[in-house]
């Protein structure tokens, strides 16, 4: 563990509040600590009357378990967000332009800036989107891009989440909930709002629908089903789009097209927000034992009669050791360099790098290169010398699997405790919407916080908690 007075409080500067913070720390400074511990426990209350909890998988005693919420802010101004967004815009046309190229001319593979093998040898890259271009020419219609920082101007993309990046309920019931507990800090503080973010998704899906739709394109969201983790945010995303909520088995191929059952036969839908997986998406194409997908989805994607959100094959996209080449694939197809820093990045594929990630373990976050939530990894500095020692077998046996980084000093946002505030590290996961109309990011997104003290892992899975994001009005 680390003393998190070494690292930068986003709140706090010298002996007053950084300017974003200076009417929520007067306003804080008038509160009685039993009343917001009393609105702390409401909160709690709320979230697990409301069912927001999350599975943690590979655990016996894998029970629903609610993700702890704290009620301090994370405040960010218009001017931090405006080059937020700025990179954000930027890196999502970026990857979807990769992601068209990898799957069709391979023009940055050919030019030797990104390896060929770190195609070809992907797990996610999938053979059956070649030669083929989706709907509106998008692969992403949905990105999270999991951001951290380490000083006043200092952003770093820590990872991009491209397939089905989740936790935008969170963003959103964090809001309401501080809406309906704080509602005069809103009255006195100009906050962006985030509450319109169903309804420009349910938008940027309708926009890349295929040219066979006829109408108002029919959108629904297809789920694993209740036994998935995610499972409420399926639920909640569908509510509040107004569209269907089906599992694999309400849905057929008839006559070319993807069809719902409804009570009055079946009805030709047009665009599927998918949270099901690549692999099980199709069983006549993928994993044939998946009961989760619908058999023959692939052809009829393949004919333009149906838009897959995200488009499958996108998770090459999230890959670490293609996010090491980020900033080249940033300059190939935009032009331009890179709004926001990428981490420096260790890829232990390469022998003479193996050696030096093997020599320094014990400074260096080590990730598994198709790792998410938290899992899989080594945060060296917080690790025992047994942990380390384990970490290296496992690192020599499947050197490819993993990529390294240096410990960022990741920045700090007071949390409420019965002490008072105290700091805690965070990370921001704000939310791309992409279509043949453009792109749109919701100011703010979901905050992670590391409750630990000392903690850099952020994971909702590994003990982390959220917070509500305010970006400021100018």
């Amino acid at each position: 563990m680390v003393k998190t007075s070494t690292f930068f409080d986003e709140m706090r500067s010298g002996n007053g509040a950084r300017d974003p913070y200076t009417k929520y720390d007067a306003w804080f400074a008038q509160q009685n600590n039993e009343r917001l511990a009393q609105k702390s426990a409401e909160a709690d209350a709320f979230f697990r009357r409301t069912g927001i909890t999350f599975n943690v998988y590979g655990q016996s005693d894998a029970e629903e378990r609610l993700i702890p919420f704290d009620l301090v802010p994370r405040i960010i101004s218009d001017k931090e967000w405006t080059k937020l967004s700025k990179g954000i815009e930027q890196r999502v046309y970026a990857i979807n332009a990769f992601l068209h190229d990898i799957y069709n001319r391979q023009e940055i593979l050919r030019a030797g800036i990104v390896p060929t093998e770190l195609i070809a040898n992907n797990d996610a890259f999938l053979p059956q989107m070649m030669d083929f271009t989706p709907p509106g020419g998008i692969y992403t219609h949905i990105v999270g891009t999991d951001i951290v920082r380490t000083g006043p101007d200092d952003f770093f993309v820590l990872e991009d989440n491209a397939r089905t990046p989740s936790g935008v309920s969170y963003m959103l019931e964090n809001r309401e909930t501080m809406l309906q507990m704080f509602p005069e800090l809103f009255a006195s503080i100009k906050v962006k709002p985030v509450s319109d973010y169903p309804k420009n998704l349910r938008r940027a899906l309708e926009a890349s629908a295929p040219k066979s739709c006829e109408g108002r394109p029919c959108v629904v969201v297809l789920t694993p089903g209740i036994h998935n983790s995610a499972y409420y945010e399926h639920s909640f995303l569908a509510d509040q789009m107004g569209v269907e909520l089906v599992e694999g088995h309400d849905l057929k191929v008839v006559d070319g097209h993807i069809a719902m059952r409804t009570t009055r036969g079946y009805k030709v839908i047009d665009v599927i927000y998918r949270r099901v997986d690549d692999e099980f998406l199709d069983p006549l194409t993928f994993n044939p034992t998946s009961m989760l997908g619908v058999p023959g989805i692939m052809d009829v994607y393949r004919t333009g009669n149906i838009t897959i959100t995200n488009a499958p094959g996108t998770g090459v996209a999230d890959d670490k050791a293609i996010y090491s080449y980020m900033p080249d694939i940033i300059k190939f197809y935009t032009g331009e360099r890179a709004i926001l820093k990428s981490v420096e990045t260790f890829r232990c594929s390469e022998p003479d790098t193996l050696k030096y990630v093997l020599d320094n373990l014990a400074d260096l976050v080590v990730k598994e290169v198709h790792g998410s939530g938290g899992y899989g990894m080594l945060v060296g500095p917080a690790a025992t010398k047994t942990e380390i020692a384990d970490f290296a077998i496992k690192l020599k046996a499947r050197p490819s699997n993993y990529i390294a980084q240096p410990t960022l000093a990741l920045s700090t946002v007071p949390i409420f405790t019965d002490a008072g505030l105290a700091p805690r590290h965070v990370d921001l996961r704000p939310f791309a919407l992409m279509s043949p109309k453009g792109v749109s990011i919701t100011p703010g997104g979901l905050t992670r916080v590391a409750l630990a003290e000392g903690s850099l892992v952020v994971n909702s899975s590994q003990g982390g908690g959220t917070k509500d994001t305010w970006v400021l009005e100018d």
